[in-house]
């Protein structure tokens, strides 16, 4: 997000130099800098922890398969997120949330912090948002993906494919 005016008192922003970070934009009433920052979201990489992956699909993002994501709500960690979504979204209990690497989503302006997210494996409990899920094997789940370039980078990092 890039702000125009203050946040705080709806003052139009002026840029000033702030130290090493250049011109930022700067409100005179208010006497804060306000930086450009992306949406924080985490991207989940489900699995059984014994070879099964848990791959959503959700007609308002894609047609094809995806992992669980969600936006990161304020007050909350990226690992609590992660675990959060994965509940939400597919309903199985997390036993375990594992970073991996970040991602920047440019198209939506999100910075996506990626994650293994080891789950108890069982039936999905929907919530509204996602269409179906399914429990795929690795090769499966990599087949599944392709196309979806953080989506397959984050699988291949956390399933050691070499495709």
């Amino acid at each position: 997000m890039i702000f125009k005016h203050c946040p705080q008192c709806g003052e139009k922003l002026i840029l000033k130099e702030i130290g090493d970070e250049g011109s930022v934009p700067f409100c005179g009433s208010c006497s804060r800098p306000f930086f450009s920052f992306s949406y924080p979201c985490v991207i989940c990489l489900v699995t059984d922890g014994a070879g099964q992956f848990a791959l959503i699909k959700q007609g308002y993002v894609s047609e094809r398969y995806v992992f669980v994501a969600g936006y990161v709500q304020r007050g909350e960690t990226l690992e609590s997120a992660a675990a959060r979504e994965v509940e939400e979204e597919i309903g199985l209990k997390v036993k375990s949330v594992k970073y991996l690497e970040s991602y920047y989503f440019e198209r939506d302006d999100n910075l996506m912090a990626g994650f293994e997210v080891t789950v108890e494996h069982g039936d999905f409990s929907l919530s509204r948002e996602v269409d179906s899920a399914e429990w795929f094997d690795k090769e499966s789940a990599e087949e599944r993906l392709i196309g979806g370039k953080v989506c397959i980078e984050l699988f291949r990092l956390a399933a050691g494919s070499k495709k």
